[in-house]
């Protein structure tokens, strides 16, 4: 899945070598934590947020003929506070 997931981000992106994923996994749910750069968040979630729902819409068809569900958050980085 996570190799999946890569594939089409860095395919989206202008930034693809800042792209980080994390895979989480429990019994029958599997969280995957993406990363991007900034400015390529915009390009992931896509307007009105059809990009990633196609997305997710994907990975839900592959995880259901695995048996699991799965679930992709976008993390934001945040800023350090002075």
């Amino acid at each position: 899945m996570k190799e999946f997931v890569e594939y089409i981000v860095k395919n989206l992106v202008d930034h693809p070598e800042k792209v980080r994923i994390n895979e989480i996994g429990g019994t029958h749910t599997l969280i995957i934590e993406l990363g991007v750069e900034k400015s390529d968040i915009g390009k992931i979630i896509g307007k009105k947020g059809k990009t990633i729902n196609a997305i997710r819409t994907l990975l839900m068809s592959v995880a259901s003929r695995n048996g699991i569900r799965v679930n992709l958050e976008i993390l934001e980085d945040s800023a350090p506070t002075a």
